[in-house]
């Protein structure tokens, strides 16, 4: 059923209607948008004999509640007789039914219907208090164990907090869907802190943007010209440009950002610019010839990055010299491989240097390469570690070479509580070799992270594809290595037989040429298709119906494990947020065990990616898992991540998007057996070389792609992909 949020669609008021007043208990929520507040329902009404639907708006809102409401009655054309509430007051609930159903309503961890019940048997409506003052007589309910009481403490008072978030961030006209992320982010103090300066909120909290934070200060009387509201659009607009992967922006650019976004005289800007260099939030410097302002963090960490470098270059091999005439025949023969001229080349480089990188597309021979130099030193007793930035990448290294390879916040040892890594400059890594694998994803604060860990005297291996997305995160610090000089780095691009066969990698190295594919249908069985669809309309059923039937029927593949849709982007009729709708209720169509949270229904058997990095859970931005359980007692969501059991709370549930489709942007690092990619004009903004050829690449044994050939040249053609502002290549040449 679909409601619209009065606030948007006003009813006709008459000037002669007098206001009425309905009091009720709350029988049911029928719907709660958590963003505005608005609410749909039933409610159990003094004087009526059958439940009244009420649509109003409230911050929370439970069964069991009793409200008192001021309002008018309407009779909607699709529900009938409504009382439309202009006011809606909510108090706890003081029947013994409704306490039951309040408790019940899975707001308060450890509570679900069962156990309201019990409760309610057991302490009849003095149930609020003794959780609130005596909460040791919990344990006298049958069932209540230890572990389970103590859960419904802290739930109870979590519970107070977020309420109090909810009621004020209604006060002050936004919606309270990031309530328990305010409360996790600050705990007790939440109201307090949002008080003092609301614009920490923009800042802190992920979705929410200026502009939210902006309406608090508005309503909380701080005026538009205020220094701690400018200084705060700066910040926000370098944080902004530093999502779109810069470190700084030149100084012009910046503050006509800001004057958009503040809508404030620009001598205002520059006055709160100079201010904010004056405390050091900011750095000025030159990129090139642009005057450019740089977040005074990600600036030093370019500089700690290129100052690494030139310390570890500069010190001995940790090995003793190895003779790569007698090195590399035994190697081959070892192997049972004979290293091409340019595999050789890079294996002799990499024996004698103290920091190497080696760069080149699919089916060049890097993994030969790596494990080539990791063999002759492993017999040498070096002792070799290696990592990748995820999870996947991390996996697959250590299938491919035999040796363990972690991910770089396992090999850091990120510690949580003290929210550092336990490995820096103090505590260094204990090796003498460091291989990072899939570099062109590692952004710059994890790279300075990493090399502080690596002692002066050990060497590094960096690989990666320089011609793949750079990182989510800001910087291009693979490229700025390459680019510099400063460092030996090898380029592979010849392709081997074996490789050659697969149109896979044929493909992916046609497009990074500039070449369009060849896209005629193939004779006999290959590994790359390309389907055609000229509009939206076409493509998406094509999609589904690719994923859900003809793929899993003619590969053997599994449609949820084996086969991922990644898209150029999230938005749009074939962006992966609508395609995630139409291949869920296609491939895994939920049943009564689900939850709908942020825009997003989750059900058992959902496939899921991770969004943020979440140290504490140990998962991180880009993992993918499954829902083994929803437990709408206990208000939890069980998803397993690679045999590892994650519980989330449901107001967690904005760190997790169904993964049906995914954006390109979020696949990196990682390898799927079947990949299916829509290219469409609709995509234009994101329709780039680099951005197609990393889609490509995450196939294993198939790529499709559905959509029109206009859109497939526009992005073989374009690569202009954005520059990024950054000056790590001009610190290591310099």
């Amino acid at each position: 059923m679909a409601h619209t949020d009065p606030e948007s669609a006003a009813l006709p008021e008459t000037s002669e209607a007098k206001a009425e007043v309905l009091a009720g208990l709350v029988e049911r929520v029928t719907f709660h948008s958590l963003e505005s507040g608005f609410c749909v329902l039933r409610v159990k009404a003094r004087g009526h004999r059958d439940l009244v639907t009420t649509v109003g708006h409230a911050a929370m809102i439970s069964a069991g509640e009793w409200i008192t409401a001021s309002g008018f009655w309407i009779n909607d054309r699709e529900h009938g007789l409504q009382f439309k509430a202009h006011f809606l007051k909510t108090s706890a609930p003081s029947t013994l039914d409704g306490i039951e159903k309040y408790l019940g309503s899975g707001m308060i961890r450890g509570i679900g219907p069962a156990y309201a019940k019990r409760l309610v048997d057991a302490f009849g409506k003095d149930v609020f208090d003794i959780i609130e003052a005596a909460p040791e007589r919990l344990r006298e309910v049958t069932g209540i164990g230890p572990k389970r009481a103590a859960k419904i403490i802290a739930g109870w008072a979590d519970q107070k907090v977020i309420r109090e978030i909810m009621v004020f961030l209604h006060e002050h006209g936004v919606g309270t869907a990031r309530a328990v992320r305010i409360f996790k982010t600050y705990g007790t103090d939440a109201v307090q802190v949002m008080s003092e300066n609301p614009y920490r909120l923009a800042k802190d909290i992920r979705g929410i943007g200026f502009r939210t934070a902006d309406t608090i200060a508005g309503k909380l009387g701080i005026q538009k010209t205020a220094m701690i509201r400018i200084r705060a659009g700066i910040s926000f607009a370098l944080t902004e440009a530093m999502g779109d992967g810069h470190c700084g922006l030149p100084r012009a650019e910046l503050i006509g950002l800001a004057e958009t976004l503040l809508e404030v005289p620009r001598v205002l800007i520059e006055s709160a610019v100079g201010e904010e260099l004056a405390e050091g939030n900011v750095t000025a410097d030159q990129v090139g010839e642009a005057d450019c302002i740089f977040l005074t963090g990600l600036y030093l960490a370019e500089r700690g990055i290129a100052d690494r470098i030139r310390r570890i270059r500069s010190g001995p091999l940790p090995w003793p010299g190895i003779d790569a005439d007698k090195a590399l025949p035994w190697i081959e023969q070892k192997t049972g491989l004979t290293l091409a001229a340019s595999q050789a080349e890079a294996v002799r480089l990499a024996i004698g240097s103290k920091i190497t990188v080696i760069t080149g597309g699919p089916g060049v021979g890097k993994t030969t390469i790596v494990n080539s130099i990791l063999r002759i030193l492993a017999a040498k007793r070096v002792k070799l570690l290696l990592c990748a930035p995820t999870g996947r990448a991390a996996k697959r290294m250590s299938e491919a070479t035999g040796m363990e390879a972690k991910t770089i916040h396992r090999l850091l040892e990120f510690d949580p509580k003290a929210f550092a890594f336990k490995r820096d400059a103090e505590n260094p890594l204990d090796c003498d070799l460091l291989v990072i694998d899939e570099s062109s994803m590692v952004d710059v604060p994890l790279m300075l992270s990493l090399l502080k860990a690596v002692p002066d005297n050990a060497a590094l291996l960096i690989v990666g594809d320089i011609d793949q997305l750079p990182s989510v995160g800001p910087g291009q610090v693979l490229a700025d290595i390459i680019g510099s000089g400063a460092v030996p780095a090898v380029r592979l691009t010849e392709v081997f037989r074996q490789a050659a066969e697969s149109q896979i990698i044929t493909t992916a190295h046609a497009i990074n040429a500039g070449r369009i594919p060849d896209l005629r249908a193939p004779e006999g069985a290959t590994d790359f298709y390309f389907v055609p669809a000229a509009t939206p309309e076409q493509a998406v059923p094509r999609i589904v119906e690719l994923v859900s039937r003809r793929i899993p029927r003619r590969f053997g593949l599994d449609p949820i494990k084996d086969i991922q849709v990644l898209c150029p982007m999230n938005r749009g009729g074939v962006g992966a947020r609508s395609l995630n709708i139409e291949l869920q209720a296609a491939l895994n169509p939920a049943g009564e065990k689900k939850v709908e949270r942020f825009g997003w229904t989750f059900a058992p058997g959902d496939k899921v990616m991770q969004i943020e990095n979440d140290y504490d859970k140990e998962v991180y931005n880009g993992d993918i898992g499954t829902i083994e359980d929803v437990d709408l007692e206990d208000g939890e969501v069980a998803v397993t991540f690679d045999g590892r059991t994650v519980s989330y709370v449901f107001g967690e549930l904005d760190t997790l998007v169904p993964a049906y489709a995914a954006t390109i942007h979020k696949s990196q690092g990682s390898e799927y057996p079947a990949v299916v990619i829509p290219v469409m004009t609709q995509h234009y903004a994101m329709l780039q070389r680099n951005l197609l050829y990393t889609g490509v690449t995450r196939g294993k044994t198939l790529v499709v792609l559905v959509g029109q050939t206009r859109a497939l040249a526009i992005a073989v053609k374009n690569v202009s992909g954005r520059r990024r502002w950054s000056k790590l290549d001009e610190w290591l040449g310099g």
